[in-house]
């Protein structure tokens, strides 16, 4: 798994204006002249100009620029600054790095109001790379995947050593499903067979399924019939 600093503005679930504010606070002066450049330039430019806009040429230097720590809070900013719609997410992601492509995820809360762009989601899910992986399961995910897919995704998250602390509106979507329940039931037992251990994660997600039971009335005197 790729592990970033502890000190990287994570910008998933982030407010945009707080995610600039802590990404600025973070840079050096000569990164953060770069970046209010790019900004600006990407507000003032924004859309498809040309093979390449020069807001998608800010996006690749963006890890040079701002270093690998701060780069995807760097790219979402500068992707909302141009207004990117889903045809040109659709084109950074398909034609982007892993980094970039990442930040595409993280973008599709702010800038896709609705399912278009669950093909991308879609596509991150299937890799191998836990970094797309665990930021298809932001807020965008959430809204939007169905409750098959989502399933499926978090067992992904166990299979690969994602955290589930990764996967947006977990407690909400994993609450009273007995089916996910289920099949982390049917996991636990596999591995268990196998001799392997189960994640800790599991049983965290598998609390979030179990619906309290209802509470017994009580007889006049404070007994539970």
């Amino acid at each position: 798994m790729n592990h970033r600093s502890s000190l990287d503005p994570q910008p998933t679930g982030v407010p945009l204006g707080e995610l600039r504010t802590r990404l600025t606070a973070s840079l050096s002066p000569d990164a953060g002249t770069w970046l209010e450049r790019a900004l600006q330039e990407a507000a003032e430019h924004p859309g498809s100009h040309g093979p390449i806009s020069a807001w998608e040429l800010r996006l690749a230097e963006a890890g040079r620029r701002c270093g690998p720590d701060h780069a995807d809070a760097a790219r979402v900013l500068i992707l909302h600054a141009a207004r990117a719609d889903a045809t040109a997410l659709d084109r950074v992601y398909s034609q982007g790095t892993a980094a970039e492509r990442r930040a595409v995820l993280h973008a599709l809360t702010h800038l896709v109001p609705g399912p278009e762009a669950l093909p991308l989601i879609e596509d991150a899910l299937r890799t191998n790379d836990t970094t797309l992986v665990a930021a298809a399961l932001g807020p965008y995910g959430a809204r939007h995947l169905t409750p098959h897919a989502w399933r499926h995704a978090v067992l992904k998250c166990l299979f690969t050593g994602v955290p589930v602390t990764e996967v947006a509106d977990l407690a909400r979507r994993a609450g009273d499903d007995s089916e996910l329940a289920r099949m982390l039931a049917d996991y636990a037992a596999e591995r268990s067979a196998a001799g392997r251990d189960i994640p800790e994660d599991l049983y965290r997600v598998l609390a979030l399924t179990e619906t309290a039971p209802p509470a017994s009335p009580a007889d006049p005197h404070g007994k539970e019939s």
